[in-house]
């Protein structure tokens, strides 16, 4: 499928016939930062395919408690309890880096999914591997220490961004590692240590992928091969600039 550059790899794997189907209904929309797509409780009246940037699907609660248990790029897209017959969600999901994308109805996308068995094949191989995540960032928050779960953080960011560059604030970390300010503040301070990282204000370079890898150790990979295995390669992109928007 030939949509926007760049594009969202669920979309590029649709078989043409059902592609075609989608990009009639396609609409390129921009992301910015905080930019909420599924509300909690809410029915959503978009599915969103990102194309450019980073979401975040949080978990929250009525003690006002939050932490972020799903990442979302240009490997993904929103919504997908819709595809398990749920109008809503107690999650939500948002923009934390901002970037561009396409979205469709809720009710096209509906519509498209029952009609087209090979749509819903892989779309609902995504749940699956979205779900494995969730399980995963569950592992890893309980068995793994700050430094580890940063690790597999900023990797998960770094394999669905078009740069190296991670433009997120520590008290945005914080929130969604579940840890104190400070603790990422530690954590940070020990990734650049071993030279894996760099850090500046309000923004994280990924220097060393390899050392990353290393020390999240167990904590990440397993979601990541599962995607391959079902759905396809994604691997990280350093060619674009990074984004200027402020934060």
């Amino acid at each position: 499928m030939t949509v926007s550059s760049p594009a969202n790899q669920l979309l590029e794997l649709l078989p043409s016939f059902s592609a075609e189907d989608f990009s009639a209904h396609l609409e390129p929309i921009d992301l910015p930062v905080k930019f909420t797509m599924v509300q909690a409780n809410q029915p959503p009246e978009h599915v969103y395919f990102i194309t450019d940037g980073l979401a975040s699907v949080v978990a929250n609660n009525p003690d006002d408690e939050h932490i972020e248990v799903g990442h979302i790029g240009f490997e993904g897209m929103t919504a997908t309890h819709l595809l398990l017959h749920v109008d809503t969600t107690p999650s939500s999901t948002y923009m934390q880096i901002a970037g561009t994308g396409l979205r469709i109805k809720a009710d096209v996308f509906l519509d498209i999914v029952e009609r087209d068995s090979a749509v819903r094949t892989l779309f609902l191989r995504y749940v699956h591997c979205s779900d494995l995540q969730l399980a995963h960032s569950a592992l890893s928050n309980a068995r793994y220490t700050v430094n580890e779960r940063l690790a597999r953080w900023l990797l998960m960011c770094h394999d669905r961004m078009r740069h190296r560059d991670v433009r997120l604030t520590h008290e945005f970390m914080a929130l969604m590692l579940g840890v104190r300010r400070s603790g990422v503040t530690i954590a940070i301070h020990a990734l650049e240590s071993l030279k894996a990282i760099k850090a500046s204000r309000g923004n994280i370079r990924v220097t060393n992928r390899s050392m990353l890898l290393r020390i999240a150790g167990g904590s990440y990979g397993v979601p990541e091969a599962e995607y391959k295995r079902l759905i396809g390669d994604f691997t990280p992109q350093e060619l674009a600039p990074p984004r200027t928007e402020q934060l």
